[in-house]
């Protein structure tokens, strides 16, 4: 039996490290100054006049377009003053922007700034820039800024048009409801928790109906149901949910969701730390990994944990491998919280085997192949190969076979089957770390797969898949 470990907490950085740090800047009423008449320098004034500031244009010449954005600018107020910018122009501005032909014009401009401690962007010149312009989304007052640092604009502008589709403009009325209610609810004095769980309704109205206008009878609505909610709750909850076989964009939306309203996760050795990323960055983090002949946390406290956190009032969620009730000790853990009256919930995941039939554009249900798939697991409490499996089943050369945590009982595994009828030509797969960018497959038949797997020796988390049904598997 592998040696035992506790649960412990996790302290990963909660962020790594950023080419620019993304900012929002209160503009409103505020005065900019603005050196340049050209097309750039017009867009530069309209976008900061839509943020509500007085943008004071220097040009001795400014084009049609900045004549025009002057003469009817979309908020804010822009003035035209027709000759060169000077030192004197940077009183009680909030940012300078400057259109430069030269390097040393560019200089001059970002030196005369910050001797005035006015922070500076000179336009397409981002070695004179104290702050960068990026590509927006704009549900104002959801806005959305996106930045390459300057490494790729077009890239930038590709993840903006995506950004815009799953973003409808409609969104934009639900972002204008959330600033307008939030006093209201914020009145209510309602404790830190219940406050985010009204929100985390709101959320997930505006996400199922993101056309529909906000009204205030769905506030009083939500409202009356978090008072509820936080009236009748003694303790908190525990969510089972489904981290996939290991790619994060594999991870179910309502999973998400979970994540990122959690107090406390759960989470195995298994999970992307991407998918753990997606998490909540106030959520406390606890390793409760499980592996095979190695150093594992029990399931008692694992369920302990589960449970006691739950009579905190926390929410918990216990984050798992692929999905949680195919080999994933499930069964145990709902019984441990609803025999201490803890609500517990479940968000399925992908399982290995699925993603593993996913990446090899092979069908695990192949009609002219299998009539029958079963999941198996290759290793019994004591870290064997069961007893009481079912070999006359598993050797039907009709069904396909996905075995969980069945490398160490592989050899065994293939010598039973062989030895209880199933051709030797049989197709196995041996997927190490599916969906994952690291991924590798071991190909072979059922005679030769052991030793295929000796000189293979993998060293990550691994499904078998065993049947005809793999003879058209792509492996490349």
């Amino acid at each position: 039996m592998p040696p035992e470990r506790k649960p412990e907490n996790a302290a990963p950085r909660r962020i790594d490290a950023l080419a620019v740090l993304p900012v929002f800047l209160k503009l409103q009423g505020r005065r900019v100054v603005l050196a340049g008449g050209d097309e750039g320098a017009a867009w530069k004034a309209e976008l900061l006049a839509a943020s509500g500031a007085h943008v004071d244009v220097y040009a001795p010449e400014p084009c049609e377009a900045m004549e025009a954005l002057a003469a009817d600018p979309p908020a804010g107020a822009i003035t035209i003053h027709r000759r060169p910018w000077s030192i004197h122009v940077f009183d009680n501005a909030a940012v300078a922007i400057g259109g430069a032909e030269t390097d040393a014009e560019a200089l001059a401009f970002r030196c005369a700034a910050q001797a005035a401690g006015v922070p500076v962007n000179c336009i397409d010149r981002p070695a004179f820039c104290d702050f960068q312009f990026g590509s927006i989304v704009n549900r104002s007052p959801l806005v959305i800024g996106i930045s390459t640092d300057g490494a790729a604009p077009v890239f930038g502008q590709a993840i903006r048009a995506r950004i815009e589709t799953l973003v409808p403009a409609a969104f934009k009325a639900w972002a204008e409801a959330a600033r307008d209610w939030r006093p209201f609810v914020q009145a209510l004095d309602l404790p830190f928790r219940a406050r985010r769980a009204f929100w985390e309704r709101f959320t997930a109205r505006a996400l199922a109906a993101p056309t529909q206008a906000a009204s205030e009878a769905e506030r009083e609505a939500m409202l009356a149901a978090t008072v509820s909610e936080e009236t009748d709750r003694k303790v908190g909850s525990v969510a089972l949910v489904g981290a996939g076989p290991g790619d994060p964009e594999l991870m179910t939306l309502k999973g998400v969701r979970l994540l990122q309203s959690a107090d406390v996760i759960l989470y195995d050795d298994l999970v992307h730390p991407a998918i753990i990323d997606m998490g909540r960055r106030e959520a406390r983090l606890v390793h409760v990994g499980k592996r095979g002949y190695k150093p594992s946390c029990t399931q008692e406290d694992i369920n302990g944990m589960l449970v006691e956190l739950a009579l905190e009032g926390l929410n918990v969620v216990r984050l798992k491998g692929g999905d949680p009730m195919v080999f994933g000790r499930a069964g145990e853990e709902i019984e441990a919280c609803r025999r201490a009256g803890v609500p517990v919930s479940v968000i399925p995941g992908i399982t290995a085997a699925s993603g593993a039939a996913a990446r090899l554009s092979v069908s695990l249900t192949h009609r002219d192949a299998a009539r029958r798939l079963q999941f198996i697991t290759a290793h019994a409490r004591d870290g064997k190969l069961p007893r009481d499996l079912d070999w006359r089943a598993l050797a039907d050369p009709a069904a396909t076979t996905a075995v969980y945590m069945g490398v160490r009982t592989l050899p065994e595994l293939v010598d039973k089957l062989l030895a209880h009828g199933l051709p030797g030509r049989t197709p196995v797969m041996i997927l190490e770390r599916a969906t994952r960018e690291d991924e590798r497959v071991i190909a072979g038949r059922a005679d030769d797969i052991a030793a295929k797997l000796a000189t293979a020796q993998p060293k990550g988390p691994c499904v078998v898949l065993i049947g005809e049904a793999l003879a058209e598997a792509r492996t490349g």
